[in-house]
């Protein structure tokens, strides 16, 4: 391992957390999924501090991209806060088994989420104009996103498959540090029926409110340094608010390719070095 001053450390965790952040406002994941291999695989960091200062730039990411997703009306928020229920409450489970799983097995778990989530990231079109059923009709969870210059209408589905997920999602989160975008967007792609652009923009939303959940256990058990944390989410807020500007603007068929060529990558690393015990 190469060794480094404080500065450099700090300069190189600056850069790549930025990087995580952008792509992680692209796609919804957070920039977790990026910053905890960044720290353990290229920098050595204890995985478990790495996963505090993930939690903490998840917030972060969240704060910068989220807040220019409500002004343009991509998000549902309607839909992000009742889901936001079984996120946190997955959130408080997982932070809590953090102490009971070793680094390995925390990674391979981390790493097989990742691919899973790759492989199933697949492609479909969501009718304009769709409705939604009954129960999400009822709960007025449908809405409208700006595409083109006019608002296409949207409806939503299946709220109780989308609950559950959601309910592992923040489990994973809690487990991981990862604010579990990943999750959180096939829910709401594949499972809910949202368009892909609303189920990034509302997952950005969302993943603050889970990672904060589960931060304040890894507070408490000493899992969060300051020094690590500060760059991370200084990068992270900086890229984040880059990425949510270029979103507006980018084709879905992009982002969808980037979002699982980002998971395919870091799965790989992350079962690698977690079958090898390296953590």
């Amino acid at each position: 391992m190469i060794t480094m001053t404080v500065v450099e450390f700090s300069t190189v965790v600056l850069a790549g957390s930025a990087a995580a952040g952008f792509l992680g406002s692209l796609t919804g994941l957070g920039g977790g999924m990026v910053i905890v291999p960044l720290l353990t695989l290229a920098l050595g960091v204890d995985i478990r501090y790495a996963i505090g200062a993930s939690l903490i730039a998840v917030i972060a990411t969240s704060s910068g991209s989220a807040a220019s997703f409500l002004r343009q009306r991509y998000a549902n928020i309607r839909a992000g806060m009742l889901l936001e229920v079984a996120t946190t409450s997955g959130a408080l489970l997982g932070a809590a088994l953090t102490a009971l799983l070793p680094g390995s097995a925390i990674a391979l778990i981390f790493g097989v989420v990742l691919l899973a989530s790759a492989l199933t990231a697949g492609k479909h079109s969501v009718d304009e104009g769709e409705q939604g059923d009954k129960l999400c009709e009822k709960l007025h969870l449908s809405n409208a996103y700006p595409s083109h210059g006019r608002m296409v209408e949207y409806g939503v589905r299946h709220l109780p498959a989308g609950f559950a997920m959601m309910a592992g999602a923040g489990a994973l989160s809690g487990l991981l540090g990862i604010g579990s975008g990943a999750v959180k967007v096939l829910a709401m792609d594949r499972a809910m029926r949202f368009p892909f652009k609303v189920s990034t923009t509302t997952s950005n939303f969302m993943i603050g409110v889970t990672a904060a959940a589960s931060a304040g256990v890894y507070l408490s058990r000493g899992y969060i340094d300051p020094g690590l944390a500060m760059p991370v989410t200084l990068g992270v807020l900086g890229g984040a608010t880059l990425g949510s500007k270029y979103l507006m603007r980018a084709p879905v068929r992009l982002l969808r390719n980037l979002f699982r060529g980002v998971l395919l990558l870091l799965a790989v690393q992350m079962i690698w070095n977690g079958a090898k015990g390296v953590f």
